[in-house]
């Protein structure tokens, strides 16, 4: 049972001037046969009773749902008290008549914060997602954050070896180990371990990042906050620690200093503009990269053709953009699938094809190895390498889409493996095809493949 609170005797009802709790619990508590008390169902925030006037115009009463699909009032919920109650049939009818007088009923209240959130980023995070919607965000996340990496063996080993050709086994080992590792260093420790939980809210961005700064700042020479936000709080209490004296000390720093309030706005600048001319150059190597597989299955495609493919490519995909991320990623994602897909089997079959020597790679001796033999060559390939590491910070980036364990474990479970056996894959062709040293993607697929590929 639940206790009756102070000054509501459960034998007297409620006084005409009792507190708006008193009357929201005398309302709430229903008597059974048994004279046990209990809370009845009530029915959805879509419809309260409240007090009119004065103090009361902000309580809440909810209403029960009968049986019927119906709405009873609050009165009637107070009459079906039975003998335990100890309520005298009168003093019923009075507190009955009373109650009319003061409940009114209304429509749903919605909060501001309530209407805001249906559109702020992050929404994600209050949902509980079914297996089905799981899926969709997966095959969205593919599409919006893994496109850009996913398509870099396209490109990575004919760059590494487009100055200098390969010209030994060891030296397809150290470009491969120094691709491994830079997809290990950058995605999967840089971003998804650590930079990926540096986000404002669900946010993620340079922008992001400068803004999250500036809130807890005063270093900010950009206008980013509106009056109502100086009203918010989150309540975090900081117990002090040797983190919290050192984050004081910097914070005291950067709003003292206006050099270096106006060197970190040049970093943000700086760095949107480097996102931003990625953003440019990324798409036109992408798809020329994959059309220049026509040159492989048909010979008299020249580079000319080649570049208007990739153009009216590019057109119909930038026109696409303007139905919205969500949509485009999930037209984009179920293809993006099948492409990771084909990516690990292409890599499977090379390695079960030319042996398992590439394996050897994960050793990271045969980058010093290949440093040491090539210094000049070994360096110029850097620019290659980092290649297959282009649009890790699409993680970060578009992190106000999907949410971080989703990125996480999409890259993790699925972008990562399949990515390393592609780059294995390739590798291992070229070990026994050492003059290949252009399209070697589309050479090392299988012949029956290719043009599905």
């Amino acid at each position: 049972g639940v206790q009756t609170p102070a000054g509501l005797p459960s034998h007297e009802p409620a006084e005409p001037h009792a507190s708006a709790s008193q009357l929201c619990t005398s309302i709430r508590m229903e008597t059974g046969s048994s004279g046990g008390r209990r809370l009845p169902k009530t029915e959805s925030a879509e419809m309260r009773w409240v007090v009119p006037g004065g103090a009361y115009e902000e309580d809440e009463i909810d209403s029960s749902d009968d049986g019927d699909g119906g709405t009873d009032t609050p009165t009637a919920a107070l009459g079906s008290r039975g003998g335990g109650g100890g309520y005298s049939d009168a003093e019923e009818d009075e507190e009955d008549a009373l109650l009319r007088q003061r409940l009114v009923r209304t429509g749903p209240r919605a909060d501001s914060f309530d209407v805001e959130a249906l559109d702020v980023p992050g929404l994600y995070r209050h949902q509980e997602f079914t297996m089905g919607r799981s899926i969709v965000l997966a095959l969205q996340t593919l599409g919006v954050v893994f496109g850009d990496v996913g398509t870099s063996p396209l490109y990575t080993f004919d760059i590494m070896f487009n100055k200098y050709p390969n010209t030994s086994k060891e030296d397809v080992l150290g470009a491969l180990s120094l691709v491994i590792y830079t997809l290990i260093l950058i995605p999967l420790l840089k971003y998804t371990l650590i930079v990926l939980w540096g986000n404002d809210d669900g946010e993620g961005g340079i922008f992001a990042l400068y803004s999250l700064i500036c809130r807890n700042a005063k270093a900010s020479l950009l206008p980013n906050q509106l009056p109502s936000d100086t009203r918010i709080s989150s309540f975090q209490l900081k117990v002090p620690s040797v983190e919290l004296e050192r984050s004081l000390r910097i914070k005291e720093r950067l709003e003292t200093s206006s050099m270096l309030k106006k060197l970190l706005l040049m970093l943000v600048l700086f760095g949107t503009s480097m996102v931003i001319a990625d953003g440019v150059v990324t798409p036109a190597m992408s798809v020329m990269s994959a059309v220049n597989g026509l040159k492989v299955g048909i010979s008299s495609v020249n580079e000319g053709e080649v570049v208007m493919i990739s153009v009216a490519f590019l057109i119909v995909l930038f026109s696409l953009q303007r139905f919205g991320t969500s949509k485009v990623g999930l037209a984009v994602g179920p293809a993006l699938f099948i492409w990771f897909c084909c990516l690990s089997g292409i890599g499977i079959y090379n390695i079960m094809q030319y042996g398992t020597e590439v394996l050897r790679a994960f050793n990271p001796i045969y980058i010093y190895y290949y440093f040491e033999r090539n210094p000049t060559q070994a360096w110029m390939s850097l620019g290659g390498c980092l290649l297959c590491a282009t649009g890790s910070e699409a993680m970060f980036a578009d992190l106000c889409y999907f949410s971080v364990r989703s990125v996480q474990l999409t890259f993790v479970c699925l972008v990562l493996p399949c990515l390393l056996l592609g780059y294995l894959g390739q590798a291992a062709f070229l070990m026994e095809n050492l003059t290949q040293n252009e399209q070697v993607f589309f050479l090392s697929i299988p012949s029956k493949t290719n043009w599905f590929v």
